[in-house]
């Protein structure tokens, strides 16, 4: 049963995310934390940053690491099956449609009205991951992260992946420094 979940999760965040991958990626969250609870927002955040650090499309390699996580190798298999083939399948038949009736108004109407969906379910995710970070780091702390890391893709151009790098690199720094100095205290306190 565990490998119909998968199928059905991922094949209905791909059918209804149209747009690609930012406007899928609610989708995900919404089966993969609130449906199917196979893991919890934070989870899905360090899903998400490690997705956006890879090169390639993000509903796939997310798609194979829940996959993997939840099924296994067979659990990763159906996960990027239902990701990617209904997609290409829809794809190419809208495609050959478009083509068909390009010239026709509502077709225009009907691309141009998908990008303003695309950005509030993108700007819904942003807020959600913006008041979740608020809780573990603070307001200031995360109003400081996202307008630096607005500021320095927007005016730098640097890629998104560089930053969520740089991050991880502190992170990690900082941790280890921690580790390193409960060690000392516990061997101070133990002599």
């Amino acid at each position: 049963m565990k490998q119909v979940h998968i199928f059905i999760a991922f094949f209905r965040s791909g059918m209804l995310g149209f747009g690609g991958g930012p406007s899928a990626i609610p989708l995900v969250q919404h089966e993969v934390v609130r449906v199917y609870k196979w893991m919890n927002d934070d989870e899905f955040a360090d899903v998400l940053a490690l997705a956006n650090a890879l090169p390639g499309p993000i509903n796939t390699k997310m798609a194979g690491y829940i996959g993997w996580r939840v099924g296994g190798i067979i659990g990763m298999l159906n996960a990027i099956f239902a990701t990617v083939v209904p997609t290409v399948t829809l794809m190419i038949i809208f495609l050959v449609l478009l083509s068909a009736y390009k010239d026709k108004p509502w077709v225009t109407g009907m691309s141009q009205a998908v990008l303003p969906v695309a950005g509030v379910l993108m700007g819904i995710l942003t807020w959600d991951f913006i008041k979740k970070s608020s809780q573990s780091l603070g307001w200031n702390y995360t109003l400081l992260l996202v307008f630096g890391s607005f500021i320095t893709m927007q005016l730098l151009g640097l890629h998104p992946a560089i930053i969520i790098a740089i991050l991880l690199i502190i992170a990690l720094s900082a941790r280890n420094k921690k580790s390193l100095s409960e060690n000392k205290e516990k061997e101070r306190s133990s002599l």
